[in-house]
């Protein structure tokens, strides 16, 4: 099913780099992107789009395009609608949204309700193109909101919040009934987002305090005290790998330096990932030359989070050829 999707604007890549848990992108414009979706429902994981609609049509974003188009496809709606448009600064449509909503209210069969529609079409016009189509999911901001790191039981700053934390769960493409794992859990974030979503997920951390804390945070999720660099899990039993590197101000780090710390992570992360599957890294700095020495590097983003803080994310895939396994752990 092709979907269109509504982008946030925060990031010019991450929104569309979550895109592939639903399957490949046909079509990019700037914060829109068409997906042949194999799972419709699956737009319900997005963390960073407005809204996914099923696509009806699309044209030149024209107002005559915009009308052809409309009669063309002699939409009827069996319930009352509403018709919604979204305009992207920079688009060259010469309507206003007011102009368009009228054309989409007169050239659609059926019964108007502004105020409670069962139906909602929506345009959404981005760059040079007009993407039509009915709405089938609007994100529930409201839930990321009570999921942040200060509304929770337990508590420690400089935590990520959770529309990222969702975000690289779907970039690792895990997907439900797969077992994902965080060995630098924290207080429990990326677990807690992936077990809403079906996912079983195991957090560890060298720090027994994080782990309790967790525990509180995610009573579904399942947590244990483990060392990054020796995790006490059997080789190829994690379907996908998700974490946030520790920067250098953790306790946890205990003496050990951090290019230490990173190479014996990134070993053991490939030794536990099944071959084929991603893990997905967080971390201060490029440490892609010290990843690629163990894994395929897949992509990297960089996210200015603030003014001393610029996070950049990779991702790993495990292929033959890369850094032979340890010894496997019963």
């Amino acid at each position: 099913m092709k979907l269109i999707v509504e982008l946030s604007g925060e990031h010019p890549e991450i929104p569309f780099a979550e895109l592939e848990i639903l399957g490949p992108v046909l079509e990019r414009r700037r914060q829109v992107a068409v997906v042949d979706a194999h799972d419709a429902a699956g737009a319900r994981r997005l963390a960073m789009a407005h809204c996914a609609l099923e696509h009806l049509g699309e044209c030149e974003a024209h107002g005559e395009n915009l009308f052809s188009l409309l009669g063309n496809l002699d939409i009827t709606s069996d319930e009352p609608f509403a018709a919604r448009v979204k305009k992207i600064p920079g688009n060259t449509m010469d309507l206003s949204g007011g102009d368009i909503e009228k054309m989409m209210g007169a050239l659609i069969s059926g019964t108007v309700s502004l105020k409670n529609p069962s139906t909602v079409f929506r345009a959404v016009i981005s760059e040079d193109r007009c993407y039509l189509g009915r709405v089938i999911m609007i994100q529930d901001r409201a839930s990321f909101h009570h999921r942040r790191p200060g509304n929770r039981p337990f508590f420690h700053p400089g935590v990520m919040m959770p529309r990222v934390a969702r975000a690289l769960v779907n970039m690792s493409l895990v997907r439900e009934g797969q077992t994902m794992l965080d060995p630098f859990c924290g207080t429990g974030g990326i677990v807690l987002e992936a077990t809403l979503m079906g996912i079983p997920a195991i957090g560890s951390d060298i720090d027994p305090e994080m782990v309790t804390g967790s525990r509180v945070n995610i009573p579904r999720g399942d947590c244990v005290v483990a060392d990054s660099t020796d995790l006490p899990f059997r080789t190829g039993s994690m379907d996908a790998v998700v974490t946030d590197l520790p920067y250098g101000q953790s306790s946890a780090i205990r003496a050990r330096d951090l290019d230490s710390l990173y190479s014996g992570t990134i070993g053991e992360i490939r030794r536990v990932l099944a071959p084929g599957k991603r893990a997905v890294l967080v971390t201060h700095r490029d440490i892609s030359e010290l990843a690629g020495e163990y894994m395929q590097v897949a992509a990297m983003y960089r996210q200015r989070v603030h003014k001393s803080l610029t996070r950049w994310i990779l991702v790993l895939e495990k292929r033959p050829g890369n850094s032979p396994d340890l010894q496997k752990r019963i």
